[in-house]
């Protein structure tokens, strides 16, 4: 069974708001935006969660809605949450730049010489064949 994003409740199959839990995830974003950290604004909502797990209910697209969760928030209110929690996150120092990762390429090249020996079993011939495969790798420095 999946996770339920903290303020809906499923009914027959469908999501739904939970009002009383929607009032707290909107209040957790006020607070938020209002200046408080992310574990102050959790308590300030009545949440008892990790400042980890109030960053990402701040991230949760689902609150914006989606062909699954009715929206809970409003874009602009979320798009200011995060321009705030980006800029605290740079100004501590704790936005890293994802390099995109290389893959390791080798330098391969493979040789076969003729064939010398015919085999009546194509099972036979292939394995005779795929014996004859050389592999020469030039490491590159």
């Amino acid at each position: 069974m999946a996770h339920i994003p903290y303020g809906y409740k499923i009914v027959n199959g469908k999501a739904e708001v939970d009002e009383k839990q929607a009032e707290v995830v909107i209040k957790l974003f006020d607070g938020y935006i209002a200046g408080l950290g992310l574990k102050p604004a959790a308590e300030n909502a009545g949440l008892d969660i990790y400042h980890g797990s109030a960053g990402r209910m701040l991230r949760n697209t689902h609150y914006l809605g989606d062909e699954y969760y009715p929206a809970i928030i409003d874009r602009k209110r979320f798009d200011k949450a995060e321009e705030i929690r980006i800029s605290r996150a740079s100004s501590l120092g704790r936005v890293r730049e994802l390099q995109a990762a290389q893959k390791p390429v080798a330098d391969t090249r493979f040789t076969m010489p003729s064939a010398e020996r015919k085999f009546a079993d194509p099972f036979s011939q292939a394995e005779y064949a795929y014996s004859l495969i050389e592999s020469e790798v030039a490491m590159s420095e």
